[in-house]
Parts: structure tokens; sequence; C-alpha cells
């Protein structure tokens, strides 16, 4: 069973869709996008087999609900 799409791509399956994951059982990131702490936690993601994104990431530069 692969567990995140870095496994998929190993096998040669290009196809790979993760399950859904409720996003409360991960947790959003307040990192501005192309930061290196984003990239960051976009890549603890993958390797956890997590969605990329989470409904209440940081979604720009200037969003002002960021923390």
């Amino acid at each position: 069973m692969l567990k995140n799409v870095l496994d998929a791509i190993r096998e040669g399956n290009w196809c790979f869709e993760p399950e859904e994951v409720d996003a409360a059982r991960f947790s959003a990131t307040g990192a501005i996008p192309g930061s290196k702490e984003k990239v960051a936690v976009l890549a603890d993601r993958v390797r956890a087999g997590l969605p990329l994104w989470h409904e209440s990431d940081r979604a720009d530069y200037e969003d002002p609900s960021a923390s």
C-alpha cells in the first residue's frame, strides 16, 4: 500500500490520489507561501501521507488572517 505521492512515483504510479483526510487531523500553517518554512511544512505533509494543502493555510503574502 502506498503511503504518499513520493512512494507512488517510486512505484511508477503517476495517477496516485491520496485518501481524503479531515483537516482537523493536521495543522494549518501561517507560513508565507514560497518561504522555506512553508516548503518544509509541505514536505513534512507529503512524507506523512497528508494532503499538501490545508483549508486554513496562509493564502498569500498579505493574508490578514495569518498568525
